[in-house]
């Protein structure tokens, strides 16, 4: 459900691609317009009236976020990249000031929906950075380029309907539906379609609201994750030690009770005893990187995103922001990832040494990573265009 990091490409890059899509034979008439004309009678069909309909397209056009559908990085990112990235001081921090902010409507949401009230905070801070990073992008916009020239046309054009019936039932101001390239939206990032079936309208409004309503979007996401399989009063997982060379099984949804983890010589990373329902051993960085035993509660977590290094983010997210420590083992690799502000210490030397890459956001968009592979050949490091702890060291030390 999240946003993916974005790559910028001109006008001319954009309207290139759109006219490819349109010249190969889609099942769409090429003019965008006869397009939209042919969502029409699936949209009414599911309730849409023609008003909503023509408020929300008349004079729309094709927006620029074809190219983020091959951009997806957590797949394409080192774990360790991914998790530092994600769950930085800076976030636990926020994280923590943000439970306490909504520490009632947390302790009502955590009983009504029986999900950990820090799990909430952590999708929350990992999907909208605590309300700051909502996507600018129309929803309809996006939905509706998405579904005329996408890859996966089908869902983008339910997800379009869903969108229109939100505007019509008035859950968010039309100037207020803005969101990620694929059209999530809100503080925790719903497709539209999945937040018609779990929209809680937590404060009484009368509108499900999760774009002005930290507690709808909290409560939503509470009650997306019980339908989900959620697990009261049960973990997400926790860290363990594996014995040397561990050769056994492991794998999320390869399930065994504790005392086969601790016969075979796992044990917890806080040398509480094994406990618990039936885990699962997730190595995403292999038999020598942490290691962690996961519940069915995990696999609700993946849901929100299918990407186990997500769900493991999460996790370990909410266990910061509720005092837990950091992870004992350690990432297999001796060039590790970044936080925000040391990515954003990476951009503004590099801006400094006269590389044109924008605003030093953190984010590690196509001109940054351009500009690190150029460094990168410059001062002898592999030219792999990724920000790593090698490379801070080399830009602070002026090579």
């Amino acid at each position: 459900m999240r946003q993916s990091t974005a790559i910028r490409l001109g006008k001319a890059a954009v309207f290139a691609i759109l006219t490819a899509c349109c010249a190969t034979g889609s099942a769409h008439a090429a003019d965008f317009s006869e397009c939209l004309a042919s969502l029409k009678p699936a949209a009414l069909a599911k309730g849409v009236t023609p008003e909503t309909f023509e408020g929300a397209t008349n004079g729309l056009q094709p927006n620029d976020v074809l190219p983020f559908q091959t951009n997806q990085p957590e797949f394409s990112t080192p774990p360790w990249d991914y998790m530092a990235g994600l769950v930085d001081d800076q976030r636990i921090a926020d994280g923590k000031q943000a439970y306490a902010d909504q520490a009632a409507a947390l302790q009502r949401i955590g009983a009504r929906y029986g999900v950990d009230p820090a799990i909430l905070v952590a999708v929350w801070g990992v999907e909208s950075d605590f309300g700051r990073t909502f996507g600018a992008r129309p929803v309809v916009q996006s939905l509706a380029t998405l579904a005329c020239y996408g890859r996966k046309p089908e869902f983008y054009r339910g997800e379009f309907v869903s969108a229109l019936l939100i505007l019509q039932r008035g859950d968010v101001a039309p100037e207020r539906f803005n969101g990620s390239w694929a059209g999530a939206f809100g503080h925790t990032q719903f497709m539209p379609s999945t937040f018609l079936r779990h929209g809680v309208d937590f404060e009484g409004t009368g509108h499900a609201n999760i774009v002005d309503s930290v507690p709808d979007a909290l409560a939503t996401t509470a009650a997306y994750l019980r339908a989900s399989g959620w697990q009261a009063g049960a973990p997400w997982g926790y860290e363990v030690k594996l014995p040397a060379g561990y050769n056994g099984p492991s794998g999320r949804k390869n399930r065994h009770p504790a005392g086969f983890w601790a016969a075979k010589g796992v044990t917890r990373a806080d040398s509480a005893p094994l406990t618990g329902p039936e885990t699962g051993l997730l190595l995403l960085g292999g038999p020598t990187g942490p290691a962690f035993l996961v519940t069915r509660n995990f696999d609700a977590l993946y849901t929100y995103n299918a990407a186990e290094v997500y769900a493991l983010a999460i996790g370990v997210l909410a266990d910061r922001i509720a005092g837990g420590g950091p992870l004992v083992g350690q990432w297999p690799t001796d060039d590790p990832g970044l936080s925000r502000i040391e990515r954003r210490e990476v951009q503004e030397k590099l801006i400094a040494a006269g590389f044109a890459i924008g605003n030093a956001d953190g984010v590690m968009g196509t001109k940054t990573r351009e500009a690190i592979a150029d460094y990168q050949a410059r001062v002898g490091l592999p030219r792999d265009g990724r920000a790593s702890v090698k490379l801070l060291q080399a830009l602070r030390a002026g090579r």
